[in-house]
């Protein structure tokens, strides 16, 4: 388990060369300037930001097939977690980030320019009005509640997609009150940098 800053940092620089991680400590210190502009993140977890938010994105890539080529779509991105963590760790991925809210579209343009995430997207308006297009991986952290999430997130859904949605510890509890017949198209993981709370994880199915 993910414990502290410390060994959140060094369980990212595990996943990460060293030219990700210097991307990714530019990230964290335009969040903190803009933290005090508009509310990204909760200042409590300003003080432990390795491991309330760039380990706990990190930690999806261990779910991630290794043969997934294709687009990440990121839902409700709000700071861009997880999915400019992701993109900043693995450049070279498509990574389409969506968010509606303006203020933090302006600041999301900013940094990915700034970091040169040239292959990072931002789609600044609501999922319902994004063109579909098919997702190799969907992930979500609190953008809606999951049978609204897997409605939202059907047009770009394939049957190779993988769902990565980070649940806290509501994970298990929305899993099992979806119907029977998409309940076993996913399980829940523990998270590595929370000990209550669970990832919410599809496999792809053959073709």
């Amino acid at each position: 388990m993910i414990a502290d800053e410390s060994t959140a940092r060094d369980f990212v620089a595990s996943l990460a060369n060293q030219e990700a991680m210097e991307r990714l400590e530019l990230l964290i210190a335009r969040l903190l300037e803009e933290n005090r502009k508009q509310n990204l993140i909760s200042r409590p977890s300003e003080e432990t930001v390795w491991q309330r938010h760039i380990a706990d994105s990190a930690q999806l890539l261990k779910f991630v097939p290794r043969e997934t080529s294709g687009k990440w779509l990121d839902l409700g991105t709000g700071a861009g977690f997880p999915g400019l963590v992701i993109a900043a760790i693995e450049p070279e991925f498509p990574v389409i980030l969506v968010e509606s809210r303006a203020r933090r579209v302006e600041w999301l343009n900013r940094v990915v320019q700034e970091i040169g995430l040239s292959k990072c997207e931002i789609e600044g308006r609501r999922l319902e009005v994004v063109t579909p297009f098919p997702a190799s991986v969907i992930s979500a952290r609190a953008f809606a509640p999951l049978p609204k999430l897997l409605r939202l997130s059907a047009p770009f859904s394939t049957k190779a997609t993988t769902y990565l949605l980070p649940k806290g510890r509501s994970a298990a509890q929305e899993l099992a009150e979806l119907p029977a017949k998409s309940r076993k198209l996913f399980h829940v993981e523990q998270s590595l940098t929370d000990s209550d709370a669970g990832i919410i994880v599809s496999t792809p199915m053959p073709e």
